[in-house]
């Protein structure tokens, strides 16, 4: 685990930190790797996280969600204490059993839905894993499906 106190910043609406040189040094050597999302864990203000470290525009940022942080985007500015550490553990999330159902019964959306980006996945099963009722849910596998065969929009995505 590696210390440092940072000021938080915000980037349109998202609170971050910048993350100390050294400290980027040492992450990249335990993750093996420089580039792409780092996943990391460690410590806000003593409250524990599990979190993706990612480069955007540039800089490496440590972004500060309300939950590692409460009412982070009320805080800019404060000077937070991190412990951070590169996190082996990976972090796959399972897919809704109605989706999988779904998927299997549309092969040509199955097919799509493989050849996505594994971010992208991730983001689609994230998105119906959240929802709260059944209907909501039975109506959210039938549009991700209709995306996925190219005839509407769903999570804020295009047709292609």
């Amino acid at each position: 685990m590696k210390k440092f106190k940072a000021e938080l910043q915000i980037i349109g609406i998202n609170p971050f930190v910048h993350i100390p040189d050294k400290v980027l040094q040492h992450l990249f050597r335990a993750a093996a790797r420089d580039k792409g999302p780092i996943r990391v864990c460690g410590t806000v203000n003593s409250k524990t996280f599990k979190q993706t470290l990612v480069r955007y525009k540039g800089d490496w940022r440590l972004y500060i969600n309300t939950t590692m942080l409460p009412k982070s985007p009320k805080r800019i500015g404060e000077i937070i204490e991190i412990m951070i550490a590169f996190d082996p553990e990976a972090r796959k999330i399972e897919a809704h059993p109605l989706f999988v159902k779904a998927l299997d019964k549309a092969k040509s959306a199955k097919k799509v839905f493989d050849q996505l980006p594994a971010y992208r996945q991730t983001e689609i099963i994230r998105y119906l894993n959240n929802l709260k009722t059944e209907e909501s849910l039975q109506r959210n596998i039938a549009r991700a499906i209709a995306f996925l065969n190219g005839q509407e929009r769903f999570v804020g995505r295009g047709l292609n």
